[in-house]
This record gives C-alpha cells, structure tokens and sequence, in this order.
C-alpha cells in the first residue's frame, strides 16, 4: 500500500503513461476551477508529466499558455524533450482533450548541486501566524468546487470580495489528502488563492488565466506534507488585464517558488 506521505498530486488524476508513449489524466468536477478543470491542477500535470519525462533532472521552471477551455474529456499530455547543454533539458509537454490542443507547457529541468555555504537564499523576516493559528478559509463551491480539497487559512490581509484597498492576501495553503511536497505540487498551490484583485471588489468577476509561469527557487527540506506559506499580489490591472505576482514559502520563510500569472477579466466594469 502506498505510503499516505508519499501520495503525489499526479495520483489524484489517475496520471498514467500508455504505450504510445502520451500520457493521459482525468480531472473529475471537484477539481473544476470557474468553468472546468483547475488551471493549476493542468499546470501541475504538465510538470509531473516534464519531471518523469526527464527523470534524471529537477524541474526548474516551467511556463504554461491556454490556447482554449478545457471541459469534461479525459485529459492527453504529449511530451518532446530537448537538449539544451550538458545537464539541462527543454520538455514540451501539449495538453489536448478529444484531439485538440488547448494547453502547452515548456518545463525546464536542470541538475541540482549539493547545498553550500554560498548558497543565496530569500528567507522573509515577515512574522505571520502559525497555520495552527489561523482560522480556516472555505472558497465557496458554487464559484470553485475545487476549494473543497485545500485546507486555507489566511495569515493577515484583505479577504476576497471584501472591497478593500489593497489588492493581496497570503495564507497557509494544504490539500486537505496529505501529499508530498514537490514541484507539481508547487504549481497547483500557486494557482490557488483568489485572483489578486479580488480583495478590491464585492462581487467576483471572470478572470481566467492565459499565461502562467513558475520558478523553483531553494527544495523543501523535505518532500512530505506540509503546509505552504502562499502570498500573491496583483501587480497591474488595466485594459481588461491583470498581473499577478505569487511567492510560495515554507514554514521557515525560505522562497520555494515565484509565480507570476496573465488574465483576462471579463465584466470589470459592471462588477466595480
């Protein structure tokens, strides 16, 4: 039996890899998002299918574009891998549901080098409550089922939809399952507070994301489960577009991952 602390992400999806060589993912509707699948639940697949694609290197970064919505079908991930010098590595991975295209992901994957004293860190000396010490925070299912799976509890800041001044929040963010702490996982929790802007308004708004990147910074000390310290902050909104900018720490304050994300927001103006 599979070890609870050892239970992935990608394990929540059923991900397997056929015999042609595509791999394949189903999302059931608890892990929907507005109107389908979870955006960082397909970022996340796209790292675990980049990371057992090219096994022999760590992922370092990996940049996502929507091209369409995905719906119900089951999901089909290809991947392509490309050289780039001694120990570093490209994989493409295409994202489709029933022949068609609607994702695509670069993952860059790179060796990593034993920690040494001259390391750099980004260690925040921000003092936030313990995750035992703050209240838990329930998305509401009717606007995204998927909430039901994080176990969220806000540190300080503006609360969604609460017309506030300022356009942040930070939380410890878990699965409520247990899972281990790697970069798939990363991807889904940094995806997984409220649009940035949503602290500002007292209605929410359409705001799907088009564009999504992360980079690994410092490894968790340890890939078990544990909480993640996430804070994210709305850098522009203009135009009908809007910049998010998210960190994702460990209990220590280290930078596990920056994140930073481009959406479209639909019925601004009626919501203002």
């Amino acid at each position: 039996m599979k070890q609870l602390s050892r239970y992935a992400l990608a394990d929540e999806f059923s991900a397997r890899l056929l015999d042609d060589g595509r791999w394949v993912a189903d999302v059931d509707r608890s892990w929907w998002g507005w109107s389908g699948p979870h955006g960082g639940v397909i970022a996340a697949l796209a790292v675990h299918v980049a990371a057992e694609t090219a096994p022999e290197a760590d992922v370092r970064a990996v940049d996502l574009r929507f091209s369409g919505r995905p719906g119900d079908a089951e999901l089909r991930l290809t991947s392509t891998v490309t050289s780039a010098g001694r120990s570093t590595r490209m994989v493409d991975v295409a994202i489709a549901q029933q022949g068609v295209v609607f994702a695509s992901a670069s993952v860059t994957m790179g060796h990593l080098r034993p920690p040494a004293a001259t390391d750099i860190a980004d260690v925040s000396s921000d003092v936030v409550p313990s995750p035992e010490n703050c209240a838990p925070f329930s998305i509401p299912p009717e606007i995204v089922p998927m909430g039901h799976h994080l176990d969220l509890r806000p540190t300080d800041g503006p609360l969604p939809l609460t017309g506030a001044a300022e356009p942040w929040m930070r939380a410890w963010i878990s699965t409520v399952r247990p899972m281990t702490v790697d970069a798939a996982y990363l991807a889904l929790l940094a995806d997984c507070l409220p649009p940035a802007v949503f602290p500002t308004l007292t209605a929410p708004v359409a705001v799907p994301t088009v564009a999504f990147s992360m980079h690994l910074a410092a490894p968790p000390d340890h890939p078990g489960p544990a909480p993640v310290l996430v804070c994210t902050r709305n850098t522009s909104t203009s135009g009908g577009w809007s910049v998010d900018d998210t960190t994702l720490r460990d209990e220590r304050g280290r930078l596990l991952a920056s994140a930073r994300q481009s959406r479209r927001v639909l019925g601004w103006e009626a919501r203002r």
